[in-house]
């Protein structure tokens, strides 16, 4: 069958499935997800929620893979089903309908199939077991070379008796996870690297909407790196949806802290501040927690010693989704994701610019401490300032 003969696509969805009396408002943010990702392809499409099933309809001609491609990147849904429905006009109808359907689908049909009946409707005639059996054979009279095998088949015919009858056999696999929106607002700490957009993407996934905040260096970085950034913060938004992306010039506070405090406590120091102006930004903007791409050991501010003394400052929740992955299972999901290439563009981030030679990897708290109070002059102005005169991008997919 060519993809332009399906006019509907049926969208599975996994852990929404088991929640209780209020399933519906996560199917509700589950439409609304759908809505908006549609809007991003030619088309004009209805989106309906009807009996515990949610469906996509094609008004108008639409590309087949670019519609199915941009369902692919809706968190919450499981599969994608293109459906053909036909109308009920009894039986040798359907069995007609059937067997066409087969033969548009499977040009080669040197194959096994099972059919899987679902009489939701059950004023039907016959009940599921009847319709596989009967279904069964009219296939196998059409199409001799096929053959039936109901524990491993190679076609699984979904046939469903609804309001009209769906007849599908494809799901193209979605991304799983639960709507964004359902688990709140956190705020991510974005950088140029792989491991921060992966984190984010991770902690959407869960249903939680996604805002960042960047710590941009000029002229030690240039706006080629923030670019980057903002590119890196689109990958996000093509799962999570619009990203408020808070650029913070950082290069005052981190010229004050390398010229006030012991250099192997560099990167530790300019953690802790970014840690406090993440946090303050999160709070205005009704974030419930932090997200960073840390993982245990990757580099010498991500020891457990330095994540602790990086946490000490919060006192909102720090995600770190990575925090158990190796290099290559991050590199993996960025590359799903397509934000890897984007990430190894040679263009310095702030982090990159004041790293010591010989970072601590043990760092003291109480020295750290001690150590911040070489700061007390000026900080607080410049943090000030870097607040007051941050810039807001709203990023869009």
């Amino acid at each position: 069958m060519e993809d332009s003969k399906y006019k509907s696509f049926l969208i599975k969805y996994a852990e929404i499935g088991v929640k209780g009396k209020n399933r519906y408002l996560f199917e509700e943010a589950l439409v609304k997800q759908i809505k908006y990702a549609l809007k991003k392809v030619e088309g004009e499409f209805a989106v309906r929620r009807t009996d515990g099933r949610i469906y996509v309809d094609a008004l108008s001609d639409f590309d087949f893979e670019e519609t199915a491609g941009s369902l692919q990147k809706v968190f919450g849904i499981s599969g994608i089903c293109p459906v053909v429905h036909v109308e009920d006009e009894g039986f040798e109808k359907l069995c007609e309908d059937v067997v066409r359907y087969i033969g548009d689908v499977y040009p080669d049909r040197d194959k096994t199939f099972k059919v899987a009946a679902r009489r939701a409707r059950k004023n039907y005639p016959l009940d599921s077991m009847q319709l596989n059996v009967e279904l069964g054979g009219v296939i196998l009279d059409a199409y001799p070379e096929m053959r039936v095998d109901v524990h491993q088949p190679d076609i699984l015919l979904h046939v469903e008796i609804r309001d009209k009858i769906y007849l599908y056999s494809e799901i193209i696999p979605g991304p799983g996870g639960m709507p964004v929106g359902t688990g709140g607002k956190a705020m991510l700490l974005l950088s140029g690297g792989i491991d921060s957009p992966v984190a984010g993407w991770m902690i959407a996934k869960r249903g939680v909407k996604i805002d960042a905040v960047y710590f941009h260096a000029p002229p030690y970085t240039s706006e080629r790196a923030k670019q980057k950034v903002v590119d890196l913060a689109k990958k996000v938004a093509d799962y999570a949806g619009p990203v408020w992306l808070h650029v913070v010039n950082f290069t005052d506070i981190q010229l004050y802290i390398y010229d006030k405090c012991p250099h192997d406590e560099l990167t530790i120091i300019m953690r802790r501040y970014m840690m406090r102006i993440a946090e303050h930004i999160a709070q205005e903007t009704e974030c419930l927690g932090l997200i960073t791409g840390e993982s245990i050991g990757q580099v010498a501010s991500q020891t457990m010693a330095s994540l602790a003394a990086t946490n000490e400052v919060c006192t909102m929740p720090v995600y770190r989704p990575l925090i158990g992955f190796d290099k290559m299972e991050i590199v993996d999901i960025a590359e799903k994701i397509d934000s890897y290439e984007t990430s190894i563009l040679p263009y310095e981030d702030c982090c990159t610019i004041f790293v010591a030679k010989h970072p601590v990897t043990k760092p003291n708290l109480n020295i750290i401490k001690r150590h911040e109070q070489n700061l007390q002059e000026g900080i607080d102005e410049l943090v000030e300032k870097a607040l007051s005169t941050k810039e807001v991008i709203v990023v869009q997919a």
